[in-house]
């Protein structure tokens, strides 16, 4: 039987919870006609980093988009979490964009981290992101994942702290 311990346990549901705060993010200063239509993103939480490249959006912001799971997840992603832990995005995230106030909102995040044979599956609605002055950089307020099944192993529930993510579009 595997045995994780509390610290392993956190692990594993902070690189479920990084992967949401990546899919989430978004940006939103005027799209200009040179960008791409991608994003990149990046989290720290509890020492563990996750990230990816060039993901796919529908959009440029502020038009509202979704990024492209496909995109994200290998084999077509290229996210990638230290240490042994793996994470897959199960829905394509909608984000909206308010100009005015700098701020853009992800609907819901569906994700899914493992740990040798352990899986935990948590999910965050309404993630708001804050403007990185008029670049295309967001950065995370506070959040909480709500484990929606797993081991008992997994947390109930995980936090990622303001500032611990950021998304960039070009």
């Amino acid at each position: 039987m595997l045995h994780l311990t509390q610290p392993h346990r956190t692990k594993l549901a902070v690189a479920a919870l990084a992967l949401a705060a990546c899919a989430a993010g978004v940006t939103t200063a005027t799209a200009s006609p040179t960008a791409d239509q991608k994003v990149d993103g990046v989290i720290v939480v509890a020492g563990n980093t996750c990230g990816w490249t060039n993901a796919r959006t529908s959009a440029n912001p502020p038009t509202a988009l979704t990024v492209d799971r496909s995109s994200i997840n290998k084999p077509g992603g290229n996210l990638t979490c230290d240490g042994s832990i793996t994470a897959s995005l199960n829905n394509n995230p909608a984000f909206t964009f308010d100009d005015t106030a700098a701020t853009a909102r992800t609907d819901l995040i569906d994700i899914t981290g493992q740990q040798s044979f352990v899986s935990c599956r948590y999910k965050a609605t309404n993630i708001v992101w804050d403007r990185d002055g008029t670049t295309r950089k967001y950065v995370n307020r506070a959040f909480t994942a709500t484990k929606t099944s797993g081991s008992f192993l997994c947390p109930g529930s995980v936090t990622t702290a303001a500032g611990g993510a950021s998304m960039l579009f070009h």
